[in-house]
């Protein structure tokens, strides 16, 4: 007892001694800190269904609650030591009051995490992203804490610090310029529903054609198709035009929009033979009906000299009513959309035939396989119809017809007067294959 009456007495013992006294009871309020947060608040948060406490804990909001505990323990009982001198206890006491500060800085910033990550699991935060926001409000959050830890370091009052703010307006607006610009975009963006994560955009002007993987203040990230990432300042998605897809994926429907090349030298009218071989053909029988019904309406009608006028049927109208009945009965076309084969305008390339019509799936891989079947089938109906693709000539084209012509510039006549070569070219006549026996 004698010696620790002599300690006491000494001013550095009881120095020491306090110092311990207050490290131990900050250490006993972390403990505790951490046990109540850690221990009890965590299982009572998992025994409940709700997702915003888990967000807390995963993103460390109570992790720098707890640290607050023994800072604050600190700056308050640092005064109580006796016998230290006032610059240490001043000191000690700013030190712990900027840790306090920073601690409460990222608690906040990271329960804004929490709470926007919480609100993305929601249906309507998959609509309207606020990951911009959220960064725009642990950007407010940290420039108030520095504020805050340069007054509590410096000893002065932030009224003075906001006043040279207000001075150096011009240099903080230059300064955060993309930051506005990105916040009002942002703002747009998310009350005009323009742009949401998983939406695939097209973008020329920045090589962008994928799907939007990450919107942020600052920037937009879309995956292209080759797996390469563009990365676009978000104010430029309001600037600047851009292609959104969603409407289409929404619609339930995807535009096939696509043209058959066919050979204009193969057009031709169709005789009684043709026609009653292409109207055994199930898809074409009612078409044929109705146009068999028009056609003679119209020849019955007096032409300008009293004389019926002469409309007959062609093989290029019997494909393009075969073409429009093929894609309608489709099973993957969409029977509320438009569905239509129309003839452009003829050019060199031949007379385009287009196919118009749109598909139930809208997922790329079904969609082209959808394409791909039905245009498969109509280039390997052309014969039928007397019809064939134009293409550019290749070299067998071209040794063709230099045989041709050299086999035949001798003499035009072989044994019997018959011809060495037919130079006539009967592939405008329609094909006698039993087209009886072929369907769609």
């Amino acid at each position: 007892m004698k010696i620790l009456h002599d300690l006491w007495q000494d001013p550095a013992a009881r120095e020491l001694i306090g110092l311990l006294a207050l490290l131990l009871t900050a250490w006993v309020a972390s403990a505790l800190a951490r046990f109540l947060l850690f221990r009890v608040l965590h299982r009572l948060a998992e025994r409940t269904s709700w997702h915003w406490d888990d967000a807390l804990f995963e993103h460390g909001v109570f992790r720098w609650v707890a640290r607050m505990a023994p800072l604050l323990v600190i700056e308050l009982g640092i005064g109580m030591v006796g016998g230290l001198p006032a610059v240490a206890v001043a000191l000690v006491g700013h030190a712990a009051l900027g840790a306090i500060v920073f601690c409460a800085a990222m608690a906040a910033s990271a329960l804004v995490s929490a709470a926007a990550a919480a609100y993305q699991r929601l249906e309507q935060g998959q609509r309207h992203p606020v990951k911009g926001l959220a960064q725009l409000a642990k950007l407010v959050v940290f420039v108030i804490a520095g504020l805050v830890l340069i007054g509590v370091l410096t000893d002065k009052n932030i009224g003075l610090l906001l006043s040279g703010l207000g001075a150096m307006s011009a240099v903080l607006i230059l300064v955060f310029k993309d930051t506005l610009l990105g916040l009002v975009a942002g703002l747009q963006l998310a009350s005009n529903d323009m742009l949401r994560v998983g939406d695939r955009i097209t973008m020329p002007a920045a090589g962008a054609d994928g799907h939007v993987v990450d919107i942020t203040l600052y920037t937009v990230k879309v995956r292209n198709f080759d797996n390469t990432i563009v990365t676009i300042p978000t104010w430029r998605m309001v600037a600047d035009s851009y292609q959104n897809w969603r409407g289409m994926v929404e619609s339930g429907g995807r535009r096939i929009k696509r043209a058959l090349w066919l050979d204009a030298s193969r057009v031709h009218f169709l005789d009684e033979a043709a026609l009653v071989r292409l109207r055994r053909l199930h898809l074409l029988h009612d078409p044929l009906a109705g146009v068999d019904a028009q056609l003679g309406r119209r020849n019955d009608a007096p032409g300008e000299a009293g004389a019926p006028a002469a409309s007959r049927l062609t093989n290029l109208g019997a494909f393009r009513a075969y073409a429009r009945a093929y894609a309608w009965q489709h099973p993957a076309i969409h029977r509320g959309m438009t569905c239509l084969v129309r003839q452009l305008e003829a050019q060199g390339q031949g007379v385009p035939l287009e196919l118009w019509c749109f598909t139930t799936a809208t997922a790329f891989e079904a969609y082209e396989a959808v394409q791909a079947e039905i245009f498969d089938h109509l280039i390997a109906i052309l014969p039928e119809f007397g019809l064939r693709l134009f293409q550019q000539p290749t070299g067998r084209d071209v040794r063709v017809s230099d045989l041709r012509v050299s086999l035949a510039a001798p003499h035009e006549g072989g044994h019997n007067g018959r011809p060495l070569i037919d130079h006539h070219d009967d592939g405008a006549r329609l094909p006698e294959p039993g087209l009886e026996s072929r369907t769609a």
